[in-house]
């Protein structure tokens, strides 16, 4: 790492070559009250930098090597042939819950486990996407502590939600077993924080679920720009946003309104772009739904991952089916990857 270990670092190196993913890290544990503000999905200097360096270690942004996070989290480095990051289980799966399929985005796989793993008292908590109040299906960060709260964020908001925001919350709540939902860069994030450790953010995540990302959109741009302006339609409206192979938006009306994906990249965000982690690979468990109608993909990488697939099993929260009737997915996921990584800059 440089001898320089203060946030211009960080400024010079990430922020100001657009690289930085937004993901908070910085914000929540710096150790020092009042230094960072985080606004505009980036952070920003409010008072003299203490040069403690946390901030550069934990972000997912600078010097992070892969190889070396999956031997932290792994024990080893994934093989030529393991395109979507080292596994153990490979399963495609969906809720058998009627209020999580009503809620859900795809199969309701990541709602099933994260309220299986509440109610069986594996977490207290999970750090979870929510829905600001005052801007329709602007996400924010949300501390869900009820398996209520959990049914009712479910979905995916396609713009960026630093969940990582939300641990101070959590953590001033007396909560020590959280379960994290995020994106890529997030996980990446958790497991720079593990690593160096910083024992007060690390030892409360007691597992990591990884949702399958590409990029995320402008909330400006695509919702407001686009969906709302353009094609003239009610936010408050929106039942459901999905892609499969373009964007689809559901209204609660029972209307359908398509926007090719090649229109819809137009308001994908920039730093997305450094970003070579679809499905991201060092989570716990990773979930999405791709290629997939009804159901989602979930891949189990760790013990801790298998006891919390294994968990909603038991209880019975989960229909599971083996990956090889969904070879057409399998192959989406290998490709997807690949581009991914191959376009990272």
């Amino acid at each position: 790492m440089s001898e320089k270990r203060d946030f211009q670092e960080l400024v010079d190196n990430v922020i100001s070559r657009g690289r930085c993913t937004g993901c908070g890290a910085c914000f929540a544990v710096c150790p020092y009250k009042g230094v960072l503000e985080y606004e505009n999905e980036e952070p920003r200097l409010t008072s003299e930098c203490k040069n403690c360096g946390i901030c550069l270690r934990v972000c997912p942004r600078y010097e992070t090597s892969m190889e070396e996070m999956e031997d932290f989290v792994f024990n080893r480095i994934r093989t030529a042939e393991e395109s979507f990051g080292i596994y153990r289980e490979l399963y495609i799966a969906r809720s058998t819950d009627k209020k999580i399929l009503e809620r859900c985005q795809d199969g309701g796989v990541v709602t099933s486990l994260v309220v299986g793993a509440l109610e069986s008292g594996i977490i207290d908590s999970a750090l979870v996407s929510g829905v600001d109040p005052a801007k329709p299906w602007l996400p924010i960060p949300l501390v869900a502590k009820t398996s209520k709260a959990i049914i009712e964020n479910a979905g995916t908001r396609y713009s960026y939600s630093p969940n990582l925001l939300a641990i101070k919350e959590a953590l001033s709540n007396g909560l020590k077993k959280i379960g994290f939902i995020g994106t890529p860069c997030q996980i990446q994030a958790i497991r720079k924080i593990q690593k160096v450790p910083l024992k007060k953010y690390a030892d409360v995540i007691s597992f990591t679920v990884g949702l399958f990302c590409s990029e995320s959109f402008s909330y400006e741009g695509l919702m407001i720009e686009r969906i709302q302006r353009d094609l003239g339609l009610n936010l408050d409206g929106i039942a459901k946003i999905n892609i499969k192979g373009q964007l689809q938006i559901y209204t609660k009306d029972g209307g359908v309104h398509k926007i090719p994906l090649k229109e819809a990249k137009l308001y994908s965000q920039q730093k997305c772009q450094n970003c070579d982690d679809f499905s991201a690979e060092l989570a716990d468990i990773s979930a999405g739904g791709i290629g997939l109608e009804g159901w989602t993909m979930a891949i189990v990488r760790t013990d801790q991952g298998t006891e919390i697939f294994e968990n909603a099993v038991d209880k019975g929260l989960l229909e599971v089916k083996t990956a090889e009737e969904f070879e057409s997915s399998l192959n989406l996921l290998v490709k997807l990857s690949k581009s991914k990584r191959g376009r990272a800059t």
